[in-house]
């Protein structure tokens, strides 16, 4: 069956090809050559655009990013008079009026292009001529641009991730990356301690509006962490590089009692950057759902049915801080110093209708709870970097050294009051009581080097270690007869754990002609300690020891082939390894829903995953294609496997290691620009994957096709308003235990800048219909278990934006740019 898929595979990709070769646009009879260079360094800028306009109407006619080395080529040209654009991000704009491909002159040579850091007043970014690339293409990632998501304003990071090709978030919160929720997320390049570092929780601290990018590495290299089952999400963090002083205030309110509030400010100037943010979250959830029990072949007077109806409001408030200076000691030698802070607390209510009823329909028991849990906690992290740059171009040394530090306290009631048959109160109260503490700190450090070989290519080495400590505590108490709140011996314990990576890398890369390889080893030893401490009666604490250990070596290989300017093959293979941590391999019982309780698995050992991946990528005048034919083997794959109920219908869910999984799919992403006025965005995942039978948990092999696609709408209206359209569909998946329905959603937001261009108003609805909905059916031998839950809901944002800045460094338009109207941050050369 893996072979027929990947043949399958591989020929849908092959006809991908082809189709796309059938479409090219004719052959022209001119090019234009370059290479885009730091100003400063003479260092080649990797991925900028090179952009070639008609002159006279201005439209776009062809784009193209430039090459690891900063080198470029426009090819196909017809006849004509034209404009060209280099741009990339911080840097100015650099402008050639006119150029003329003629029958005399067919080939043009720019030579080195160089790019000085970005002058202009920040307020000339609402005046774009050349639009900024919402997408672009690394060796081993992909980068989208989403400082200009409408859809996302006023919303969370966790809002945000949803509008990114590839990516997906489900009702926890928890992300997933072409359907595979093992994924490493970082912020800024590193793991954050914010919530002790439960993803979901920091996704929901962070306002979208303090995003820049986001960067996907389906498949790292050597080079990056080994974690992470599907790749990596990188989020990185806005970081004015403007010269001078310059800062922005962005104001929300929405619906539900939502607020947000976010600013920013820089100073720059040859020898300092100084840069800081702040911004605070006042978020209201609501959600809402059911979770109906069937009991197969049940006794005579026996449990048969449970139905459990919920209605819940989480509110979350937190303070994110965010400041740094980068100092220039010397020409090619920076000193960087960051700091953040966190400041959180939450309020989470949930009620439940809980009906169990015998197998004549008749009450087993009816109750109706009320779960209350309240949440507070603080993060602090610090980030010391040094790099030095050396003579010979692209040689590049870095260290840097990171610490940080953070601290949970959840404190749980849960209150259960039992009716009768006739639906009153029997005044059969049980009241429990759980303060869980929770204390990480994190170590850091980072060492990398990178020495070109000048023909021989270019190699990389480094060395990392990470070092993760977590101390957790739960207290438990419950209401007794006799009034008195008696200590849970059951639900109270101790975990604490120190998880230590230590790893050195080497890559070797290197380009013959079009053709591109890179190699490279990783070698890891990883040793995670745990040891947990249960209470006896007695109330004295018994702990046990917990030992994961093992050193693996993980290679990556990248074959790259430029078929031609516009165009080009990859095809790349890398070991990974999903190491379990936090609420997986603690096994504290969150009892929080009586119907199903959950817990971890200190046990747990890590998946082992292969990854291969064939992407091709072809860039038109009017639209690029990226597309992707990947398979993905998971050894000792985690899944969180679900009991049978026992006599009280109470079933608990807990990560165990299964045998293997396998999943390959088709990806298809795609940037469109049919008009001036419209372009769009579309992302289709086609995927397949298998679960291998597991006899011990009563599990048997399940397969299925499932796929997923979004496409997000961009327009330009009259009077400077933008207006942006997303619709997302995810289709049915198979599961172990059963599988998860189709869900689907639609998102638009508007955005218009006042006449004075310093500030903008802007208007979203996220989900505007309300169809969100996660539905997932369970199937086991004794129960089948229907589950459907809503977070949220319709929301929406109206956002107010003001910019303001003075550039203290002049500088001083050229009267050529005045009478082309050209942009302040736009340069001839």
């Amino acid at each position: 069956m893996r072979r027929i898929t990947s043949k399958v595979l591989l020929l849908i990709t092959i006809i991908c090809i082809t189709t796309v070769k059938l479409y090219a646009q004719g052959s022209g009879i001119g090019k234009i050559t370059g290479k885009i260079v730091d100003a400063e360094t003479n260092e080649g800028i990797p991925y900028a655009s090179a952009i070639l306009l008609d002159k006279k109407t201005k439209a776009i006619v062809k784009v193209a990013q430039s090459d690891v080395d900063g080198v470029f080529l426009l090819g196909a040209l017809q006849k004509g008079s034209y404009t060209f654009k280099a741009s990339y991000v911080g840097f100015q704009t650099m402008v050639r009026d006119s150029v003329a491909i003629t029958d005399a002159v067919m080939e043009v040579n720019f030579g080195s292009i160089k790019m000085k850091t970005a002058k202009g007043n920040i307020l000339s970014e609402v005046t774009i001529t050349a639009p900024k690339a919402t997408m672009q293409m690394g060796i081993d990632k992909k980068i989208f641009s989403v400082d200009q998501s409408l859809v996302s304003e006023g919303g969370s990071a966790s809002d945000l991730l949803q509008n990114v090709p590839s990516v997906q978030t489900d009702i926890d919160g928890n992300v997933s990356l072409r359907g595979s929720s093992g994924v490493k997320v970082l912020i800024d390049g590193k793991p954050s301690l914010i919530a002790g570092g439960n993803i979901a929780q920091i996704l929901q601290s962070i306002p979208a509006s303090s995003i820049e990018s986001v960067e996907l590495i389906t498949n790292p290299s050597a080079k990056y962490d080994a974690e992470g089952q599907s790749g990596i999400i990188n989020i990185v963090l806005k970081r004015n590089k403007k010269l001078g002083f310059n800062g922005s205030v962005a104001l929300t309110a929405g619906n539900r009692e939502n607020y947000n509030a976010n600013t920013s400010l820089s100073f720059q100037n040859k020898k300092v950057n100084l840069y800081g943010n702040y911004s605070y979250r006042y978020g209201n959830r609501i959600g809402g759902g059911y979770n109906n029990i069937q009991y197969l072949n049940p006794a005579i007077n026996s449990l048969a049915f449970a139905s459990q109806e919920n209605d819940s409001k989480d509110l979350n408030k937190g303070h994110n801080l965010k400041a740094g200076i980068d100092y220039y000691v010397a020409e090619k030698s920076v000193i960087s110093l960051s700091t953040g802070l966190n400041f959180r607390n939450g309020d989470e209510n949930e009620f439940l209708n809980i009906n169990q009823l015998y197998s004549n329909r008749n009450p087993f028991s009816l109750s109706y709870r009320n779960n209350n849990e309240q949440q507070t906690g603080n993060s602090f992290d610090l980030n010391m970097d040094f790099t030095q740059k050396f003579k010979r171009p692209k040689e590049e040394f870095t260290a840097s050294f990171g610490f940080s530090e953070g601290n949970n306290d959840n404190y749980q009631i849960y209150n259960t009051n039992v009716y009768n048959v006739q639906g009153n109160n029997t005044n059969d109260i049980d009241i429990q009581r759980t303060d869980r503490d929770g204390f990480n700190r994190n170590y850091n450090i980072q060492l990398d080097y990178t020495r070109p070989l000048g023909e021989f290519g270019k190699l990389e080495a480094g060395y990392r270690s990470q070092v993760r400590i977590s101390e957790s505590s739960t207290f438990a108490d419950q209401l007794s007869p006799a009034g008195s709140f008696d200590f849970n011996y059951m639900l109270s314990n101790e975990f604490n754990n120190k998880d230590q990576v230590h790893a050195a890398y080497i890559n070797y890369q290197n380009q013959v002609k079009n053709f591109g390889y890179q190699i490279g080893f990783r070698g890891e030893d990883s040793r995670l300690d745990t040891r947990m401490g249960a209470y006896k009666i007695n109330s004295n604490l018994a702990y046990t020891p917990g030992k994961v250990a093992y050193t693996r070596i993980y290679p990556s290989v990248y074959l790259t082939q430029k078929l031609s300017e516009e165009q080009q093959l990859q095809l790349s293979y890398s070991r990974r390894v999903n190491r379990p941590r936090g609420w997986d391999t603690n096994p504290f019982m969150d009892v929080s829903d009586p119907l199903n309780h959950r817990q971890g698995n200190p046990n747990l050992q890590p998946e082992d995953v292969h990854a291969f991946e064939l992407s091709y990528s072809r860039f038109w005048k009017k639209f690029s294609v990226i597309s992707s034919a990947y398979m993905r083997r998971t050894d000792d794959v985690i899944q969180r496997i679900r009991t049978e109920p026992d006599a009280n219908g109470i079933t608990i869910t807990t990560p165990q290691n299964l045998t293997r999984n396998v999943s390959s799919g088709l990806e298809l992403i795609g940037r469109f620009d049919l008009v001036k006025k419209w372009n769009f965005t579309a992302n289709v995942n086609l995927y397949q994957s298998k679960i291998i039978g597991v006899p011990a948990f009563g599990i048997v092999e399940n397969a299925g096709f499932s796929w997923n696609a979004n496409l997000t709408n961009n327009f330009t209206l009259p009077l400077g308003i933008t207006l942006q359209v997303k619709g997302d569909y995810r289709a049915a998946e198979v599961m172990a235990q059963g599988k998860r329905n189709a869900m689907y959603g639609m998102d638009a937001g508007a955005k218009y800048d006042l006449p004075n261009k310093k500030s903008s108003i802007s208007l979203n609805i996220r989900d505007v219909f309300g169809t969100r909905r996660w539905h997932m059916t369970t199937t086991g031998n004794t129960s089948t278990v229907d589950f459907s839950r809503q977070m949220q809901g319709t929301m929406a944002n109206l956002t107010y934006s003001y910019r303001f800045g003075k550039t203290t460094f002049g500088f001083k338009k050229t009267k050529k740019q005045d009478d082309q109207g050209g942009r302040p941050d736009e340069e001839s050369f």
